[in-house]
């Protein structure tokens, strides 16, 4: 009886193994054919020189051109107005202003900026009723004040300019 369940043992251990090995076979040359057939459409796409412009999504610079820019700007009563303009995502920004003299507070505006690549203007537009500022952009580290209409300050133009903070060596910032 022993020697009856050992040979049946060894017989199932026989068939397992065998149906066993050609799945395994089977499932080698389907994976083998898989990575052929990869390496042959990637040799294929290497060799035509596909231009994928048409498909690329255009970039809207816009969402890029944000940062914190700062500068002294002129004052008809005082020796200054010390100007933190952060321009932040989603078009938001925020003004902080505070003239040059002892004891003076900050006044802080807050609104959405719009961005004219044509113009190269930065435009602001307060959430409360004040003047809408513009700034022509200089080149992307600097930013100068324009009247509201948007033609250039008479005087000179440095005094109306604000430079991003991470252009300037100076640490003089203040961030709120």
């Amino acid at each position: 009886m022993q020697t009856l369940k050992k040979q049946l043992k060894q017989n199932l251990m026989l068939i397992f193994f065998s149906i066993l090995l050609p799945a395994n076979i089977a499932v080698a040359g389907t994976d083998q054919a898989d990575q052929e057939k990869l390496l042959r459409a990637r040799v294929k796409s290497y060799e035509q020189n596909t231009d994928h412009t048409s498909h690329l999504t255009p970039v809207d610079k816009s969402l890029e051109f944000h940062g914190v820019f700062y500068g002294y700007l002129p004052c008809n009563d005082c020796d200054g107005i010390k100007a933190t303009l952060s321009l932040k995502q989603n078009n938001n920004y925020l003004l902080v202003t505070q003239p040059a003299k002892e004891s003076s507070k900050e006044f802080y505006e807050k609104g959405k900026y719009t961005w004219n690549e044509e113009t190269h203007t930065v435009v602001l537009t307060p959430r409360k009723e004040s003047t809408i500022r513009q700034y022509r952009i200089e080149n992307e580290g600097t930013l100068i004040q324009l009247n509201s209409d948007g033609t250039k300050v008479t005087g000179k133009s440095d005094r109306y300019t604000l430079r991003r903070s991470d252009t300037v060596k100076s640490r003089e910032v203040h961030i709120h």
